[in-house]
């Protein structure tokens, strides 16, 4: 009777006793890994390359980079922020041979030092009370309201026109819902370049989301 395999998408998982299995051919502990990471892994490509049909492509490409890297895995970070890294790699190499065959500008997006609010939504200053405090404070929407169908959608598109590195974060940390540490490694960056990122996309899609609910309640 064989060993039963511990669950990959468990907290604290057995990556040593898993990655023991897939060494030794165990078919289910690839399906199990397989169908735990496949949709997240779509969804992250997707945010590196041009279409979800490329997206497909680096996936398999991943899997393929896994099952050929097992061997070197030596238990360093988790399984999955090692299957991310390769993933993330694959993802970069892919986007950076489709920005040689396409247009600049079509993968360029808005100025990463831009202000992730717009400033004239604080007061100015020279204000006499309140200097650079809101003069436009965000808004609060009822739960129901941001659960429908099309608020979902609209926000899905506002992450999807964000610029490529601060739509990799915001998928990982709030769609994925990975940690600040898991981001930073799976991307390669810095806690703190993380952070500012992450502030910038969010601050972005409230503000679409914000004018989606002012033109929905007129």
């Amino acid at each position: 009777m064989q060993e039963q395999l511990p669950d990959p998408s468990a907290p604290g998982s057995d990556d040593a006793r898993l990655v023991e299995a897939l060494r030794s051919g165990r078919e289910e502990a690839f399906l199990a890994l397989v169908q735990r990471h496949q949709g997240s892994m779509l969804r992250v490509a997707t945010t590196f390359v041009s279409s979800a049909a490329v997206a497909e492509e680096v996936v398999q490409e991943t899997w393929l980079g896994v099952l050929h890297g097992l061997d070197r895995f030596q238990g360093r970070s988790s399984l999955r922020s090692w299957i991310f890294g390769i993933l993330t790699n694959c993802a970069r190499s892919r986007g950076a041979r489709e920005s040689r065959s396409a247009p600049f500008s079509s993968f360029s997006g808005p100025d990463e030092d831009e202000p992730a609010v717009d400033p004239s939504r604080f007061l100015g200053a020279d204000h006499p009370r309140w200097p650079g405090h809101w003069a436009s404070p965000p808004e609060q929407w009822a739960e129901e309201k941001l659960a429908t169908k099309e608020t979902l959608e609209f926000v899905r598109q506002a992450i999807a026109d964000l610029p490529p590195v601060q739509k990799q974060v915001i998928s990982l940390r709030d769609v994925e819902g990975w940690t600040s540490a898991e981001t930073c490694e799976a991307l390669g960056i810095s806690e703190a370049n993380q952070r500012v990122l992450l502030h910038r996309a969010r601050s972005k899609v409230r503000a679409r989301v914000e004018q989606f609910m002012q033109k929905e309640s007129r």
